[in-house]
C-alpha cells in the first residue's frame, strides 16, 4: 500500500513547479540565443543547456527552504541570503564547471552527474522542509 503524501507537501511541490516553469525553464530555453550570442560552440551551448535544466530546479528548491524557514521574520532578506548561499554555491559551481570542462577537452558527464544528483536531493527533501518551516512559522 501506497502512502499518501501529505496535502500541505503536495501544495508546496505544485508552488515549487510553478516556480520553476516561470522562472528556471525560460532561462534555460534563452540558453541557446545567448549562447550563440557569446559564440559559445554547439556542443557547449548544449551543455550549458542541460546544466541549466538540472541545476535550477534545485536553486529553486533551496531558495525556497530559505523563503518557508525566514517567513514572518523582521529583516528576514538578510537571513536568507545568509542561509542560501552557502547551500547554492555546490550548484553554481558544478553548472558552470559542466561548461568549462567540455571547453577544456574534457567530459561534462561528472558535472552534469552531480546536478542531476543535488536536483534529486533537493526534489525529495525539500518539500517535508518546507511544510515543517510552514507549520512552526504558524503557530
Amino acid at each position: 500500500m501506497l502512502l499518501s503524501p501529505e496535502p500541505l507537501v503536495m501544495v508546496v511541490l505544485g508552488k515549487l513547479a510553478a516556480h520553476w516553469l516561470l522562472t528556471g525553464l525560460p532561462l534555460t530555453l534563452l540558453a541557446a540565443p545567448l549562447g550563440v550570442a557569446f559564440d559559445l560552440e554547439p556542443a557547449a551551448i548544449a551543455t550549458l543547456a542541460a546544466s541549466l535544466l538540472l541545476g535550477t530546479p534545485a536553486l529553486s528548491l533551496i531558495g525556497a527552504v530559505g523563503a518557508a524557514l525566514t517567513l514572518g521574520l523582521r529583516g528576514g532578506g538578510v537571513l536568507v541570503s545568509l542561509l542560501v548561499l552557502p547551500l547554492t554555491v555546490p550548484v553554481l559551481i558544478f553548472g558552470a564547471g559542466s561548461v568549462e570542462a567540455l571547453a577544456g577537452g574534457l567530459s561534462p558527464q561528472p558535472h552534469l552527474l552531480l546536478l542531476g544528483g543535488l536536483t534529486l536531493a533537493a526534489t525529495a527533501l525539500a518539500p517535508w522542509a518546507i511544510g515543517a518551516a510552514l507549520r512552526i512559522s504558524m503557530e
